[in-house]
């Protein structure tokens, strides 16, 4: 590694000790080459970013859609519903003059449809107090519905080149192992930062002239080479800088390790009948309480945690297995069994046409059963 001074950020005179410890804390980089760093990043991105859609545009609409379906949720899971999403509801004007659950339909397979409620509110306080137009500082931003600080920069610096940085996980990363702890005279392993300290380095590395690209491109480094376990370190385009060069995981900090996760079994039931020359038949599903904890007024096949009383050899389909959060589900599928053998059965349910299941709320795991069956 090699030795330099701290980068040119202004502190103001310390108060407390949580100050004085802020003050010693410095980037790798130092003044003269903070303009050599921004370059090579700026070039590595340029001709290695991913090819992705949110990234051909700068119509706020666009990118703050998104930054909202990327949160918690991995890029290749998110192209397709976003292509679709954007079709059906193409502007903030559309998205606020549909029903919930039409947008929750559209949502559906992305999971955490909290997200997609408050798309939904924010798409109409958007229309109703800004005539359908995204405010453009981050400022103003952060007071609609679901946009908190770092979506309200990715918007502002995206779509209206505000110079505001912004901060996620992969940003973390990165900046934790830029930075040096002088105080203590360590320079050549990282350290973990505060929020504040965070935002504070990500601001002062920022490229005020492409902030958007340049807030991209951080994102970029810590999604695609400066991962969490075995960073790409030889292809890095800022590795001399690096106060971290070369460190494998164990001696970078760590975060909080994942809790384990809880393991379940639950059995659905996959009951249709046959449609006639005017449709393509029918599934029985139930819809879960509007006031519910996860997933409310969503639609699911009819489901127990309790094995039937009964198992005809012939309604045993398949096993899959299914995540939400926390849990791990081992889900047996029974096609064609009666309600009433299931324990602790659930409502009757409702007759709802395979022609109509995309135009209504389903959840993830009822979406995947009825892919594998080649319903929808």
């Amino acid at each position: 590694m090699r030795a330099s001074s701290a980068i040119g950020v202004k502190v103001r005179p310390a108060t407390s000790r949580a100050a004085l410890n802020a003050a010693r804390i410095n980037s790798a980089v130092c003044g003269k080459d903070l303009v050599r760093f921004r370059r090579a990043l700026l070039r590595w991105y340029d001709q290695h970013r991913r090819d992705l859609p949110w990234r051909k545009t700068r119509d706020p609409y666009s990118i703050w859609l998104s930054e909202i379906m990327l949160q918690q949720t991995r890029v290749a899971a998110v192209v397709d519903h976003y292509r679709l999403f954007l079709e059906r509801f193409p502007n903030a004007q559309a998205l606020a003059a549909a029903s919930e659950d039409a947008v929750l339909a559209a949502w559906s397979g992305l999971g955490y449809y909290r997200r997609a409620r408050m798309l939904h509110q924010c798409a109409r306080q958007v229309v109703e107090q800004h005539g359908g137009c995204f405010p453009r500082s981050s400022e103003s931003l952060r007071a609609l519905p679901g946009i908190g600080r770092y979506t309200a920069a990715a918007i502002a610096s995206i779509a209206f080149a505000e110079p505001v940085a912004v901060v996620d996980g992969n940003v973390e990363r990165v900046l934790q192992r830029l930075i040096r702890n002088e105080s203590i005279g360590i320079k050549s392993i990282g350290i973990n930062l505060t929020p504040a300290q965070t935002w504070q380095h990500a601001q002062a590395l920022l490229a005020d002239s492409r902030p958007g690209d340049f807030n991209q491109a951080m994102m970029e480094l810590g999604a695609t080479v400066c991962v969490p376990r075995a960073p790409r370190c030889p292809v890095c385009p800022v590795r001399k800088w690096c106060a971290t060069e070369g460190v494998t995981q164990g001696e970078v900090p760590r975060a909080k390790p994942p809790s384990r996760q809880r393991k379940m079994q639950i059995w659905c039931a996959l009951e249709w009948r046959n449609g006639n020359s005017n449709t393509n038949g029918e599934i029985r599903l139930v819809q879960r309480p509007r006031k519910a904890s996860l997933m409310p007024g969503m639609w699911e096949l009819p489901q127990s945690s309790e094995p039937p009383r009964l198992l005809p050899a012939a309604a045993q389909w398949r096993t899959f297995r299914h995540s939400i959060t926390t849990t791990d589900y081992t889900v047996h599928v029974l096609r064609n069994m009666p309600l009433r053998l299931l324990k602790a059965a659930p409502a009757k349910g409702k007759w709802i046409a395979i022609d109509r299941i995309r135009q209504i709320p389903i959840t993830g795991l009822t979406r995947k059963i009825l892919k594998a069956g080649g319903i929808i």
